[in-house]
């Protein structure tokens, strides 16, 4: 692999030195988010996304090679190798340049131009494709046999040679390639008599765009309604064009008859040959392409859902909501445990508010209840109210509560709560949620957590593959404690995996936990290399060492102790200890062992070791409205980020749909990404602009709701927008309503 690191360095825009050193690390089996947090010193400071980069490169170079290679050698046993093909292929530099070396040598099915050539008319063909002024009938008349009977399947025979000769031309290929790059364009039409059935895809019933500028949700869109029978489509420039240029490579127009038999067959070769196979490459490129984009969004989406904010160890009352079946009430300690499981009514027919009012009050003294967890699914807003309408003083917290019901139905839920059912199992995640999202989220597979966009559609290994690497990452960003992190959270640390995540919890209930970081060590099979990629990103709290509790990886413990000694205090004390961290010289410690990068890492966590990277959870209370006909065109409203697209993102405003804010809405200034501006999570405003009850659709603008409140419009101004909706009402701003008197609208509701 280090063979090559220089073309990655000049890709990339590294130093050579820094890619050897990522290359060397992984190929001695060190983990990404290792090398990023312990091995910069190595590797000049590169982050996560740039070894990352550098693994992929490799991985594509080595298959590239390898591909090479192969061809090298087939062409070579065919004794057909020639020095001209062997510059060519030694200066290929991507694989569609050497598939196009490799075709005419390709073993391939019967074609019509190799059944011309057993009948014996290549030569034919070669006098033909000159294009010379010859008595074409009376030539073609030579080769008639008892399988070529008419002086037209002669000539026919003829063009099929040549269209093969054209088509398997690297040259030719590569410029109508170039052609297909800056000019194709993906076009889409509806399936007679489907226009109904496939009415999702209206946008896309008569559709074009060059496909050097279409977006790759189009593409996936327009790819989704194509493989479901309701689309037909095709990528290709201007058929004229493409004509033009071959003949203008090929075509004498002489007047002779060789002539027009050479140009019948440049347009056989395009519209056969040429078009029909750039049309797949292009197709299957754009997929890819489009693949790697809705990756990259999911990708990043789920590292800020599972980074999202911790409320951290509290004595919770957790509620699944349901309407007919009731809610589902547990009581979790502030490990997450479960003590309680109850069950209220107060939805529909079947409610009995004073019971519930009861057991909720009771159930908060018993347990002296710190917090409320609420999933925002069904009966989500009204169980919410319900709470929030008995005045206990206590935080409410509406939970994100996508994938909850894969995990209830799965075996690791089953492992964990055997004896319960699915909804307090259910229940009892909403509830872990909303103390520590990354502990729990590594439960559940990442395309039930609902952040993706077409994740259905794209490459499902790659997708795993991604999502994976960024819980990874997610997780030894966070770090875990050691003696309360269950085996799922243990599996995703570096180095460590499912297997040996067993065997630490084997071995922590043996032993009554962890006092060390020295101890894992003695977990069966762990053995140094493993201890080295993990060691650092585990915690033991108020263990023997105060070190174990921080960052600070074991291999530099005898630094730490070093500055310790000069200070003339112990390790306890020079932990925290701000004033003295920032006296100590960077410059005296650094050695073999030690260079700068990791010295000043290490003085960072000894200030705040331990530090949760994610920030504080904050409070949220969304407006009064609960169903979709409630919402009306200009209302201001708050709302919660929960999806972020290449187009646009997804606002949960507190209603069964979350509306779209396109990115066109997201601020006044041109966004190419709408991370730019927001994030998972964030508490935005937002004002309504389209209402469509029918198909479920809320557009929204952040752009117009900040434009809003920074400047009242004058008296008697008319708003600008224009909106369709199917009940509108005058602009109001419910952002700053209060829940209400939420006793008085339960009683509206209930009748009490």
């Amino acid at each position: 692999m280090l063979e090559f690191a220089q073309p990655i360095a000049s890709k990339l825009n590294l130093r050579a030195v820094q890619v050897e050193a990522v290359l060397t690390l992984l190929q001695e089996g060190s983990t990404i988010p290792f090398i990023a947090r312990y091995r910069k010193d190595k590797t000049g400071a590169l982050d996560e996304v740039q070894i990352q980069s550098i693994q992929d490169e490799a991985k594509f170079l080595k298959e590239f090679t390898e591909r090479k290679a192969f061809v090298e050698n087939a062409i070579t046993e065919q004794g057909k190798m020639t020095d001209t093909l062997q510059d060519k292929l030694s200066k290929a530099t991507t694989l569609a340049e050497i598939e196009d070396i490799y075709l005419p040598y390709k073993p391939k099915r019967k074609t019509k131009a190799q059944a011309a050539r057993e009948a014996g008319l290549e030569p034919l063909g070669l006098r033909v494709l000159e294009q010379a002024d010859f008595d074409i009938e009376a030539e073609a008349s030579k080769y008639l046999n008892d399988t070529i009977l008419t002086t037209d399947q002669a000539l026919q025979g003829a063009r099929d040679i040549i269209s093969e000769m054209i088509n398997e031309d690297a040259e030719t290929r590569a410029e109508v390639r170039r052609l297909f790059e800056n000019e194709a364009v993906l076009e889409s039409s509806v399936i007679s008599g489907k226009e109904t059935e496939g009415a999702k895809f209206k946008d896309y019933f008569e559709f074009s765009e060059l496909i050097s500028k279409i977006p790759s949700h189009r593409i996936l869109a327009v790819l989704r309604g194509f493989l479901e029978g309701f689309l037909r489509m095709s990528i290709s420039p201007s058929e004229e064009i493409a004509l033009l240029q071959l003949e203008d490579k090929y075509y004498k127009p002489n007047g002779t008859a060789a002539s027009l038999q050479v140009k019948k067959a440049v347009r056989d070769t395009y519209r056969r040959l040429l078009q029909p196979s750039l049309e797949t490459e292009f197709r299957t490129q754009l997929k890819q392409q489009a693949d790697e984009e809705a990756i990259n969004v999911f990708a990043e989406n789920l590292r800020q859902l599972l980074l999202s904010s911790p409320l951290g160890s509290k004595r919770m009352l957790a509620i699944d909501p349901g309407y007919r079946t009731g809610c589902k009430v547990v009581i979790l300690d502030d490990k997450g445990d479960l003590l309680k499981t109850d069950l209220i009514y107060v939805h529909e027919k079947n409610h009995r508010i004073i019971e519930a009012e009861n057991t909720i009050r009771s159930l908060v003294r018993q347990f002296d209840i710190q917090v409320f967890a609420i999933g925002d699914g069904t009966a989500g807003r009204e169980t919410d109210q319900f709470i929030r309408s008995l005045n206990l003083g206590l935080p409410v917290f509406l939970v994100n509560e996508d994938g909850a019901s894969i995990y209830s139905a799965s075996e690791i839920a089953r492992e964990e709560f055997p004896e319960q059912d699915l909804t307090i199992r259910g229940a009892v995640s909403i509830g872990r949620r909303l103390m520590d999202p990354l502990a729990e989220l590594v439960k559940i597979d990442p395309k039930s957590i609902g952040v993706g966009q077409y994740q259905h559609d794209v490459n499902q290994f790659r997708l795993k593959e991604r999502l994976d690497q960024t819980v990874v990452s997610c997780v030894n960003a966070v770090g875990v404690n050691l003696n309360t992190a269950s085996k799922h959270l243990l599996s995703y640390v570096s180095g460590i995996g499912p297997s040996l995540a067993e065997n630490i919890i084997r071995h922590r209930t043996e032993i009554g936990g962890f006092s060390t970081r020295k101890q894992l060590l003695e977990v069966p099979r762990l053995g140094g290399k493993a201890f080295e990629q993990c060691a650092g990103f585990m915690r033991i709290k108020k263990g023997t060492n105060p070190l174990d509790a921080s960052a600070v990886h074991p291999e530099s413990y005898p630094l730490v102790e070093t500055m310790a000694k000069d200070l003339q205090i112990s390790v306890g004390d020079l932990v925290g200890n701000e004033k003295l961290i920032a006296s100590i010289d960077v410059k005296k410690y650094i050695s073999e062992s030690f260079g700068e990068h990791t010295i000043k890492d290490v003085l960072s966590e000894l200030k705040k070791p331990g530090l949760d990277p994610r920030s504080e959870i904050e409070q949220f209370e969304y407006a009064s409205i609960y169903k979709i006909e409630d919402v009306m065109v200009g209302m201001v409203v708050p709302g919660i980020v929960t999806n972020i697209t290449r187009f646009g993102v997804f606002v949960d405003i507190g209603v069964k749909q979350d509306g779209l804010v396109h990115v066109s809405e997201l601020a006044n200034r041109y966004i190419t990404d709408p991370n730019e501006v927001v994030k998972l999570n964030d508490k935005v405003k937002v004002k309504v602009m389209e209402v469509d009850i029918a198909r479920s659709r809320i557009g929204l603008s952040i752009r117009q709701a900040e434009e809003n409140s920074s400047s009242a419009p004058a008296s008697g101004n008319k708003p600008r927008e224009k909106a369709r909706t199917v009940n509108k009402k005058p602009e109001q701003d419910l952002s700053n309503l209060a829940m209400g008197d939420a006793l008085s609208l339960l009683k509206k509701k209930f009748g009490k």
